[in-house]
């Protein structure tokens, strides 16, 4: 196991488990030809160089920026999705990790895209402000504090005040009027699911620390009842149903911090459309919304595509 950072923290220590330390080693000099894994979470500017570098010194790229994602020839998977795209990984040796809010919704949607075809998904998400890095987290901690002393902090970080705020922006807007996150959301989910499926998404910032929660609507090409569905997403891997109907009977960001489950509640009809549904849908967006995606995706390169350690040299 080896650090890479940049090169202003070479020789830094970093905590690896509970016991072992590593020392810091510099990207832009690393060889990769002596490495099997990398996991590259550097911002998407730095994986743009470096990814293919390592790539072509027969190193296994898994990638947490969004720059490879849409890429035609890279495959983006959820291993209890679309573990089957990583077949041909050699081909280019970098297979990307998706967004942190497509993860959890896929995740919960394909057992019952299993049952019946999904034609359309209208998607509100709750996301906590750990999706936008330390700094963000510091932000609404700050913010909060002054708040009760009658003070005012400066947003920095986002564009409003996070603190007892919501903001319906994350990430820059584009020409169609969604944000970023919200074609993220549109553009992997086809990508992952293999299918034409229409999705409307509007993404919200809330004032959490841990944990992205989603209102999911989702429409069905055919019937689907809800035992079919309460049936499948109790068997399907990754995936826990807590859905009683009374006070408190619901999951909720809270609950699911440090849990590598995504969690189901609210799952009733939509009477409104003639196939439909709705979900409450939340998970830990640092572990299977990022990191623990990409460590299932290395575990499932090793046990059932053949990526084997490669000789060392003396």
């Amino acid at each position: 196991m080896v650090a890479i950072a940049s090169s202003a923290s070479k020789g830094k220590e970093v905590s690896f488990g509970d016991r072992v330390r590593l020392r810091c080693v510099a990207l832009d000099d690393y060889d990769f030809s002596d490495t099997d894994i990398a996991l590259f979470s550097p911002g998407g500017a730095v994986s743009a160089i470096h990814a293919p570098r390592a790539a072509a010194q027969g190193c296994v790229v898994i990638d947490n920026t969004s720059h490879f994602r849409m890429q035609e020839n890279i495959p983006l998977v959820v291993p209890e999705v679309n573990a089957h795209a990583l077949r041909n990984f050699r081909e280019t040796n970098i297979i990307a990790n998706p967004n942190c809010s497509t993860i959890q919704m896929v995740v919960a949607l394909k057992p019952l895209d299993d049952i019946a075809p999904i034609k359309r998904i209208v998607v509100s998400t709750y996301q906590s402000v750990s999706g936008a890095g330390k700094d963000a987290m510091d932000e609404l901690h700050n913010q909060t504090k002054k708040l009760f002393m009658n003070d005012f902090l400066e947003p920095s970080k986002f564009p409003k005040q996070i603190a007892f705020n919501v903001i319906p922006q994350i990430d820059v807007f584009m020409a169609s009027g969604d944000t970023k996150e919200e074609w993220k959301m549109i553009v992997e989910t086809r990508k992952i699911m293999e299918a034409d499926i229409a999705v409307s998404a509007t993404c919200v910032r809330v004032p959490v620390f841990l944990g992205h929660a989603e209102s999911i609507n989702v429409e069905f090409e055919s019937e689907i009842t809800e035992a079919q569905a309460y049936e499948a997403l109790r068997a399907a891997d990754s995936v826990t149903v807590l859905d009683r109907r009374e006070a408190g009977g619901y999951i909720t960001p809270k609950e699911c911090a440090g849990e590598d489950s995504v969690f189901i509640s609210r799952l009733r009809k939509d009477p409104t459309v003639a196939h439909g549904l709705n979900l409450w849908v939340v998970a830990d967006n640092v572990r299977k919304g990022a990191a623990l995606n990409a460590i299932q995706i290395a575990e499932t390169l090793v046990r059932d595509y053949g990526l084997e350690a490669r000789q060392r040299t003396a």
